[in-house]
């Protein structure tokens, strides 16, 4: 199912405008791509031949509904075979309206419920730590509107409290959210001693910037803005 040539990132939207199922969360996709990209392309040390390493990064999609984009640049990084691209959403495509981890080579978790990923990623970074495996980093990526759900917020508490330093979350703000945070979505994190920032979603290097910053002792979110979901 994997392939061995890599693409770039022009050949994004060409890859998702192959899947073409009844899929009824686009926005939830496109507003992935730019912040997805970056993350594989330049920051993850994960690839396809070591995508079981024990010392491999694990990116975690909490934002499993709409994961075009995501099936995309898993295809332009040799994951998956890009010729399979347009069974998405048939009855026995492994391509599933959300990623499934045994059919797809380098999907972590099963995801598309909201609230998950996060706790998941947390639980992640502990085994790590636990065996005393320091080098690999956890990400996982979310949506705004995941923090209507109360066991983010408890996994947000934790990680802080815990100085889990080798997490790192990512949080695509479409403006889907029901509730909001005095201060923005990065202020309910630095209450609870993360390192953040909040930076343009299509902005490359402001995202690869807010990627690599250091911060011993403390987790990191980066809160990735783009254009409303109704926009």
């Amino acid at each position: 199912m994997t392939t061995t040539t890599p693409l770039g990132y022009a050949e994004l939207p060409g890859l998702m405008a192959l899947m073409t199922g009844d899929e009824k969360h686009g926005p939830a996709a496109t507003s992935t791509l730019d912040a997805l990209w970056v993350l594989y392309d330049r920051v993850l040390r994960v690839s396809p031949a070591g995508a079981d390493g024990q010392d491999r990064d694990r990116f975690l999609l909490s934002k499993g509904h709409g994961p075009m984009a995501y099936y995309a640049v898993l295809a332009a990084k040799g994951f998956i075979d890009p010729a399979v691209l347009p069974s998405f959403g048939a009855y026995d495509s492994p391509l599933g309206h959300h990623p499934d981890r045994l059919l797809i080579p380098g999907v972590e978790i099963s995801s598309g419920s909201l609230g998950h990923g996060l706790p998941i990623a947390v639980g992640t970074a502990l085994g790590l730590r636990a065996q005393g495996l320091t080098d690999p980093a956890v990400w996982v990526l979310l949506g705004d509107a995941e923090f209507d759900e109360g066991s983010n917020h408890e996994a947000v508490a934790f990680a802080g409290a815990a100085g889990l330093d080798r997490l790192h979350a990512l949080v695509i703000d479409n403006s889907s959210a029901t509730h909001g945070w005095r201060g923005g979505i990065a202020a309910r994190f630095a209450a609870e001693g993360w390192s953040v920032e909040t930076v343009d979603g299509r902005d490359h290097e402001a995202l690869y910037a807010a990627y690599t910053v250091e911060h011993p002792g403390r987790p990191r979110v980066v809160v990735a803005r783009v254009e409303s979901k109704n926009s």
